[in-house]
């Protein structure tokens, strides 16, 4: 089990002057806090105009300046719209393997479509096209990062002639590369593509066992696979805040995380949106209770799970996620674990959640809940290599292809690669 960290730069009204550079140096702090913990990997998303609820429009930049003040991160785009209408597939294998080469091989690779209104009209792409216009660029993309020259494409939504596309990235052929997810047909065609899962789906552990069941059959029946080699990997998207004190944490975290989910489902589901109008916080907390956000007090909770009309035992459940106290947090992790997720990636900067209280809790989880997990990762990640060791020869033997001859010097292994 591998724990990660996850931003959208969420930024609720009212703004005052500063803020947006306030949230973006916090978040940095936030990264190389994370590296020296021992935390995975820093997923940070690529959206456009969804204001409020998402101010991570440039994450290249972001994650180079995480890349260069950190030491063992993984450096993760979660997730980079791969649509030619948004980014040219030639400019992304550029920007990845440019990260790549800076974060001396620690880039993962996250790809997606995007499904909100407000960026797909806003860059004139037809909702109908856009998982054709992903199935296109993606093994292109890969392509671009092995190949020397790259052969040219001719198709229906971009084309190019052969050129080399430089620099080429540290990792070869191409670093990891997943997809964003958040139904099942999305998990089984990540699974049927021989690529990651990013599940950003608020699963709880039982819905988490069946997803990864699904997933690793789909992955052992690839034969159609987007990348040069695959990537069998899970990892699941909570909530995250963890304190001693199970109402602090509460008071906390929660907010944040019930906010987050708020602004996103304004955007993607029900909201009516304004630009440079509408004001998603106000409408969130007058509109929280019937949406299920309510405040929750622990000693009422704790009520109503023992006699069976509340959340599940533990005080813990997908839309509270991993906020709560270590033991807590430990014993839905374990779940997680049990469910056969890869990775959790936490969400903490989110909504109004504070920068100390965020480190505090990233400090607090990694001195007395990470160490169980890290223990057993090694045999649990070999006991998986060996299960799937014939699916991924088959798939890394898929492609004949002559990998493009480094153009730079030998840059020494990361030692948390």
């Amino acid at each position: 089990m591998r724990f990660s960290i996850f931003y959208e730069h969420q930024l609720p009204r009212p703004w005052d002057d500063g803020a947006e550079a306030r949230v973006v140096h916090e978040a940095l702090e936030q990264v190389q806090l994370a590296d020296k913990l021992g935390f995975n990997t820093v997923w940070e998303v690529e959206h456009h105009f969804l204001e409020e609820y998402s101010h991570s429009s440039a994450p290249e930049v972001f994650l180079s300046a995480c890349a260069a003040t950190t030491e063992n991160i993984h450096i993760g785009h979660g997730i980079v719209p791969v649509l030619p209408g948004y980014n040219h597939p030639a400019r992304v294998a550029e920007r990845i393997s440019t990260l790549d080469i800076i974060s001396n091989g620690r880039v993962e690779f996250g790809t997606g479509e995007t499904s909100s209104d407000m960026e797909l009209l806003g860059f004139d792409v037809e909702r109908a096209d856009k998982r054709s216009m992903w199935e296109e660029a993606v093994p292109e993309i890969a392509k671009m990062m092995s190949q020397a020259p790259y052969e040219g494409h001719t198709g229906k939504f971009f084309s190019m002639p052969a050129r080399n596309v430089v620099p080429k990235p540290v990792q070869r052929p191409h670093p990891p590369i997943w997809v964003a997810c958040s139904q099942r047909d999305t998990i089984l065609m990540a699974g049927s593509r021989g690529i990651g899962a990013l599940s950003f789906a608020f699963i709880n552990p039982d819905e988490a066992r069946q997803w990864v069941a699904d997933y690793y059959a789909a992955f052992e029946a690839c034969t159609d696979p987007v990348g040069l080699v695959p990537n069998p990997n899970i990892a699941v998207t909570t909530g995250f805040l963890c304190h001693q004190d199970e109402q602090t944490a509460l008071d906390r975290g929660l907010d944040g995380f019930h906010f987050f989910a708020y602004s996103l489902l304004h955007y993607y589901q029900f909201g009516t949106h304004t630009p440079g109008r509408t004001d998603i916080w106000t409408e969130f907390e007058q509109n929280r209770a019937e949406m299920g956000f309510e405040k929750l007090n622990a000693q009422v909770d704790e009520a109503r799970a023992e006699d069976g009309t509340g959340i599940e035992e533990g005080g813990l459940d997908s839309l509270r996620g991993c906020i709560g106290t270590p033991d807590q947090i430990r014993d839905f992790v374990r779940e997680y674990e049990d469910a056969g997720v890869d990775e959790l990636i936490f969400v903490s900067q989110a909504g109004r959640n504070r920068h100390e209280d965020i480190c505090e809790s990233m400090e607090l989880f990694a001195r007395e809940v990470m160490p169980e997990f890290a223990e057993r990762a090694p045999e649990r990640e070999a006991r998986k290599r060996e299960r799937y060791a014939e699916t991924i020869e088959r798939l890394q033997n898929f492609h004949n292809i002559d990998l493009a001859p480094r153009l730079a010097l030998e840059i020494p292994a990361n030692p948390g690669v």
